[in-house]
């Protein structure tokens, strides 16, 4: 009888410590999360769901991501989420409703915007291209200021912005 008593208090116990491990609280990270939504101009709600890195001195593409030519998780630790409640258009391609990991490709002309259907991943570990649903391309440019924390804004219009430190990265959504 003891024994069994033992190993019940035990197994509670192990439930109860990866319960606590479960529930850390994120906004603690060094990445804290982050969320942009807007019900944009077509009628449709845009929700990105995102961590937040910081420059913290460091260089883009040479001390930390995104590298040119490798995909980004287009913030940090899990994957950055983007969801439309209709169908839209992403630069003028069709994207349906649904949940997306958000990825993006850097080139110093040329950034490619992902949307793949793998949205519940730690980081671009796991990355299919197989399973992108739609990719775009789009030009960079430079940020009115520098952005310490990586950032991303929809307006009501559509444009959804990327920045971090002094690039600013476009794309609109319809």
């Amino acid at each position: 009888m003891k024994r069994v008593l033992s190993l019940a208090l035990a197994s509670a116990l192990l439930v109860s410590a990866i319960n606590a491990c479960g529930q850390e609280d994120k906004s603690k990270r060094p990445s804290p999360p982050a969320k942009a939504s807007e019900k944009i101009a077509s009628g449709a709600t845009v929700t990105i769901d995102y961590s937040k890195p910081s420059l913290k001195g460091r260089t883009i593409g040479k001390d930390l991501e995104p590298m040119d030519g490798k995909v980004w998780r287009t913030g940090a630790n899990e994957a950055t989420v983007f969801t439309v409640d209709k169908d839209v258009k992403v630069e003028g391609k069709p994207l349906p409703a649904g949940k997306y990991g958000l990825f993006t490709i850097s080139g110093p002309n040329e950034w490619t915007i992902i949307f793949n259907k793998t949205w519940n991943q730690w980081g671009a570990f796991n990355y299919k291209e197989a399973d992108d649903v739609l990719r775009v391309k789009v030009k960079p440019g430079k940020a009115p200021s520098t952005t310490e924390q990586f950032t991303i804004n929809i307006a009501k219009s559509g444009k959804v912005s990327l920045l971090w430190g002094d690039k600013q990265v476009d794309f609109n959504v319809q």
